[in-house]
């Protein structure tokens, strides 16, 4: 009985002691990067976002309206995963709006220092602004996302209006 005991004993201690001392992997951190979890809700909303400046876009000509959607995903929702279609049809609509190829005139809003932020003066950008615009989508679009289908009109557009810009931070 002593034997069987003290055997039970030692096999229980070096259970434990093998147990605390061996970790799969480490110290090494699970799931995925933080930075690439996206959020369904955020995901749903900017998808329905994309399918109505697709829409104003391709079948309205409202380019005004297909870029404030974009603009909005933008901002929003920055790891979206058709991030190449948003910047495509935001490029596409400020060149577009800037050869007054749209039915809307785009507006600035600068704010004034002598006027109430509830009452601020509005200026429309130039078509030069428009084209600087969308020289910025079109290059982040063909400096991050070299697989899209979208990549070989981009870069065709780009070299219309002066070529990629140097961006800084190339990822949104």
């Amino acid at each position: 009985m002593k034997k069987v005991f003290v055997t039970i004993l030692v096999l229980i201690t070096a259970l434990f002691v093998s147990a605390s001392g061996s970790y799969g992997q480490g110290k090494a951190k699970t799931g995925p990067d933080p930075a690439t979890i996206r959020d369904s809700d955020l995901e749903k909303d900017s998808l329905h976002n994309l399918e109505v400046a697709r829409h104003y876009f391709k079948l309205k000509k409202a380019y005004l309206a297909a870029l404030k959607r974009c603009e909005e995903i933008d901002a929003g929702n920055p790891n979206f995963a058709r991030m190449d279609e948003v910047l495509y049809i935001a490029g596409e609509s400020s060149l577009r709006l800037s050869e007054s190829g749209g039915k809307q005139e785009t507006k600035n809003v600068m704010p004034n220092d002598m006027q109430a932020k509830e009452r601020q003066a509005t200026k429309y950008k130039t078509p030069e602004e428009l084209r600087q615009d969308a020289r910025v989508y079109l290059s982040r679009l063909v400096a991050n996302y070299p697989n899209s289908g979208f990549y070989k009109q981009a870069e065709t557009d780009l070299r219309a209006v002066g070529g990629p810009i140097k961006l800084e931070n190339t990822m949104p």
